[in-house]
């Protein structure tokens, strides 16, 4: 009997701690959230990787999303696949904001799109939905650290910024996080 309460108990304490792992979590003091979200299992099999200016966040393939905490203010944020999409962003402290990450045909292999979505959005409920029933992706501390040092050896983040400053700033139209797009309380 004292084995099977134990049992049930440590199921509950798990289950519990599973469910508030899940869904909106408010962003540390001073910080705003970003959610990386992919609705569709579409191009499953195809890994996007994310940054923030310079930094390596993290990448994730399939349905799933990646939840990310970074400075309020003006952000520059991208992901890489067969192309390197920009994403500018002003963020309010406190708040959390949805990227919905769009798998778009590609010649070699899938290529990567970033579109804020707020409230009015049609796939708004879906993202939301999905934050909701999954906990985000979050990489392992020694994969992160292959991934960054990888990336080092290639320049690849000081190539691509350059790039972005010297020639597709001024040429593409990349779309824009504002403040007024944070997810609304009553929506978390």
């Amino acid at each position: 009997m004292k084995k099977l309460l134990f049992i049930t108990l440590v199921s509950l304490v798990f289950g519990l701690s599973t469910f508030y792992a899940q869904g909106f979590k408010e962003p540390a003091e001073g910080k705003a959230a970003i959610y990386f979200t992919r609705v569709t299992a579409y191009g499953f099999a195809v890994s996007f990787d994310f940054f923030h200016q310079d930094q390596y966040i993290g990448s994730f393939k399939k349905k799933n999303y990646l939840r990310y905490e970074c400075e309020p203010g003006e952000q520059l944020l991208w992901a890489s696949s067969e192309n390197k999409e920009f994403i500018t962003a002003d963020l309010e402290a406190g708040k959390s904001y949805i990227v919905m990450v769009n798998v778009i045909m590609g010649a070699m292999k899938a290529r990567v799109g970033l579109e804020p979505i707020g409230p009015s959005h049609k796939a708004f409920d879906r993202a939301v939905e999905l934050i909701k029933d999954k906990e985000p992706i979050q990489m392992k501390e020694k994969q992160m650290a292959k991934m960054k040092k990888k990336l080092k050896k290639r320049d690849f983040m000081k190539k691509n910024l350059d790039k972005y400053q010297n020639e597709w700033k001024g040429s593409k139209n990349f779309n824009h996080i504002s403040k007024d797009m944070a997810v609304p309380e009553d929506k978390m």
